[in-house]
């Protein structure tokens, strides 16, 4: 652990204490404690080693969604207890996701069965006031609100930003979760207005006490903080069992961040076309996705081409392969014709054959289902779509640019209406 000096507690809360860090302006350090709570605060014990687990949850599901291209104020874990952050003000709305039914919600609707499915998702958003034991707020009270958080006003944009993100997360975390057959049942997280940027960025934390978690979509293994919440007599060996669950939570968050096990292999009828290709490994490296390059006529050297086709197929790794020809474009189509596989056609147009480029890729004998599209960068786009199918960091990436394209348009019609 490396050696920082510590400045004034910015805040201190039940389970936390956010130290200003005096030779990193812009950055704070948050300091779990060994401290459980519940019904904001009435139930609250010491759980030894609860910080440990929860400072080591939250640093893997924040690099997690960094990676995934979620825009957080994580920085990096510092010590077992405590992780380095950049400094935000918060915003006091926690907002709530809930995929399925249970929790406070049947109290709040009465009628609804417990394992009602949400789809699309619920969310809903509550003021962080314990005094009134933190009220739900509707859409139409927080934007009236107009609350000011480190010079931004929460307005209708802004609401509907947070709102977008809040779902995105939830998914990236909910599929994340799925590969290890956990169900994520509802999930809460809080935003912040980093200090030096003016961003609206996911802040605070994400452990065991953020959501419920049941494996294999049973409640009765539930591994959240609800074990805690629903015990009648706290002893010490029910204490024990509430830090095993955390535990367990915390070993297999280290499970969901596995390295993509998919890839692309662009294969070129000339070297003539290596630009081209590299341009379309360059953005499938965007999204996380291992991209190879490999040369093979079909026409010239057929019996090569399907020894390719058979070196990645007998190595059992999702793959799908990207043919770039032009003119007479019988790479597609023979890969296609002799795999089980997806075949993309991306054909290098030149000025002189883009209509017979194009025509060629397109016009397909019966039997062939290789698809054709035109721009380096959208072939990639559409190999790791399929790839995303079965690989859910892959998934991740995409959900997450689409989330920021989303938020950059929104942000430009903000300014466009200012302007």
């Amino acid at each position: 652990m490396s050696e920082i000096k510590l400045g004034r507690v910015l805040i201190e809360g039940k389970t936390k204490i956010v130290y200003e860090l005096t030779e990193t302006p812009g950055q704070v350090l948050l300091q779990s404690k060994d401290r459980i709570t519940a019904g904001d605060g009435a139930k609250a014990h010491n759980l030894e080693g609860k910080a440990a687990i929860s400072t080591a949850t939250t640093s893997a599901i924040f690099e997690l969604l960094n990676n995934a291209g979620i825009k957080t104020h994580f920085v990096k874990r510092h010590s077992d207890t405590s992780f380095i952050a950049r400094r935000c003000e918060m915003i006091p709305i926690e907002w709530v996701t809930r995929r399925i039914a249970t929790g406070s919600f049947l109290k709040r609707n009465p009628g609804v069965r417990e394992g009602y499915r949400f789809c699309p998702l619920k969310l809903e958003t509550f003021f962080k006031d314990d005094a009134n034991h933190d009220p739900q707020w509707s859409r139409e009270q927080l934007i009236e609100a107009k609350l000011n958080v480190g010079g931004v006003t929460i307005g209708r944009d802004e609401y509907e930003i947070l709102a977008k993100s809040t779902v995105t997360i939830f998914e990236i975390l909910e599929k994340s979760w799925a590969s290890v057959d956990c169900s994520l049942v509802d999930m809460k997280i809080e935003f912040g207005v980093q200090s030096d940027t003016g961003e609206l960025v996911l802040a605070d934390v994400i452990d065991s006490d953020s959501w419920r978690l049941w494996p294999a979509g049973d409640r009765r293994l539930m591994k959240d903080k609800q074990v805690y919440r629903e015990l009648k007599d706290v002893t010490p060996e029910a204490l024990e069992t509430v830090k095993r669950n955390f535990a367990w939570v915390a070993e297999r968050v280290a499970l969901l961040s596995p390295k993509p096990h998919a890839r692309v292999v662009v294969i070129m009828g000339s070297p003539t076309d290596t630009g081209h290709c590299e341009k379309i490994c360059a953005a499938c490296r965007q999204y996380g996705v291992p991209c190879e390059m490999r040369v093979c006529s079909a026409h010239k050297a057929t019996d090569e081409a399907l020894n390719i086709l058979a070196e990645y197929e007998g190595e059992g790794i999702p793959t799908v392969f990207v043919a770039v020809a032009g003119r007479s474009n019988g790479l597609g189509p023979v890969l296609s014709g002799n795999s089980a596989w997806p075949v993309i056609n991306c054909p290098p147009l030149s000025s002189d054959w883009a209509a017979q480029d194009v025509w060629s890729s397109l016009h397909l004998p019966s039997g062939l289902g290789c698809g054709t599209v035109l721009s380096a960068e959208a072939a990639a786009l559409n190999a790791a779509q399929i790839l995303g199918l079965s690989d859910h960091v892959i998934w991740s990436k995409l959900r997450a640019s689409q989330l920021n394209s989303w938020i950059g348009l929104k942000m430009a019609d903000k300014k466009v209406r200012k302007d």
